[in-house]
């Protein structure tokens, strides 16, 4: 409430009204390719909506500890879900790998976390929500682009307006495209003269390894290594943008986590990577390579591309990372998550269904909770409030 309370104060006091700041877009020189029944057709009684406004606030990339993130993204369930996916449409994804040069495990990393394997892909209609992202709140040019854009889209009928959903801030698809990039990079995988991101898996998937082609994705190179840090070392001042060969970090004292060498048949001596410690020196510790770099910029979140990372990882068929997170109170499966729902409605919280959903009704609940068993109260559910209420 106290969130969508000053979301609504800071529109109210600096920004314009939302059929007054259409008309300045509708104005501009990028708007020309948009003709006027289009734009009569998509804009008529166009109103804020104040949900983006608060989900704006939230993103749980960079709101969540990152320990939290990655247990709910990469847990056993969709790994499960992912390596069933990978064998049923096997055909499929190795025509992608073929085509692009993409590893089909990062791919499948993607699809599972963007939209949870084609399920979850979003229920925003995409115009009125560019459009309250383009006049209200930060980076708003940006989103004036990605409105353009959507309107774009409508005009060439790439997709009906009902169809035409998908998050808060107008991505869209099993793989979550934005508008802009829809128009420049989605993919026709299987020739039938549409680029359909919505009802199509392999035109999905395809134009996800075709965004990472673009972004500079290196074949047969991996992400990065889960590593063992000398006592000692000094940190690199730009971090995992500080580049240095695999020989060059052996030779400063860095093993793979389980102590043996960097330089392996499959990392070669001259391989480039930085160091990368997303949770400080006391945590996991990797050196990333350019395909790191490629994931990251699907969505500029250190939690999301470390997340796609180990998800891709365990789809092959490793294990969790090796260096426990520096926290004592680990995050929460989506599995766990629901259990934690169940105790609190069967406890009287009405919180809804058990959906691993944290809504403002389950943090409430967890605050209670807290609160009653002495905790301290951030409304985060984790390993320990689960044990206490798995208590009699």
């Amino acid at each position: 409430m106290l969130i969508a309370l000053s979301v609504a104060l800071a529109v109210a006091a600096t920004d314009q009204p939302l059929d007054r700041c259409l008309a300045s877009i509708r104005a501009t020189r990028q708007a020309r390719r948009i003709t006027a029944a289009t734009w009569d057709a998509h804009t008529r009684n166009l109103v804020v909506d104040q949900r983006v406004l608060e989900s704006l606030t939230g993103q749980p990339e960079f709101k969540l500890p990152i320990w939290d993130y990655v247990a709910v993204m990469a847990d056993q369930e969709r790994v499960n879900d992912g390596q069933q996916r990978l064998t049923a449409l096997r055909q499929t994804f190795e025509k992608i790998e073929a085509r692009f040069g993409v590893d089909r495990h990062v791919v499948a990393a993607v699809w599972g976390i963007e939209s949870n394997f084609g399920r979850g892909q979003g229920s925003f209609a995409i115009i009125p929500s560019l459009a309250t992202l383009a006049c209200h709140g930060r980076r708003q040019a940006y989103f004036r682009g990605e409105f353009l854009a959507a309107l774009r889209i409508l005009q060439a009928g790439d997709f009906p307006a009902a169809r035409f959903l998908g998050s808060w801030a107008g991505a869209f698809g099993q793989t979550q495209f934005m508008p802009g990039t829809f128009e420049w990079i989605a993919v026709d995988f299987d020739g039938d003269g549409r680029r359909d991101l919505i009802d199509n898996t392999g035109d999905a998937l395809a134009s996800a390894a075709n965004y990472l082609k673009k972004a500079g994705w290196q074949s047969g190179v991996p992400w990065g290594l889960e590593v063992r840090l000398p006592a000692g070392l000094a940190l690199p001042a730009r971090g995992r943008r500080t580049l240095a060969s695999l020989g060059t970090w052996q030779t400063r004292g860095l093993t793979r986590v389980d102590g043996t060498p960097l330089v392996q048949r499959d990392t070669p001596n001259a391989l480039m990577a930085g160091l990368h410690l997303p949770a400080g020196r006391s945590g996991p510790a990797f050196l990333v390579t350019r395909n790191y770099e490629a994931i990251f910029r699907y969505n500029a979140a250190e939690s999301y591309a470390l997340a796609i990372a180990h998800l891709s990882d365990r789809l092959r068929g490793s294990g969790s990372f090796a260096t426990p997170w520096p926290t004592d109170d680990p995050g929460l499966s989506r599995a766990e998550r629901r259990e934690l729902q169940r105790i609190l409605i069967a406890r009287g919280h009405s919180i809804g269904q058990a959906d691993a959903m944290l809504t403002p009704a389950t943090r409430v609940a967890i605050r209670a909770e807290q609160e009653r068993l002495g905790h301290e109260v951030t409304g985060r559910p984790g390993q320990r409030l689960l044990t206490a209420l798995r208590a009699p």
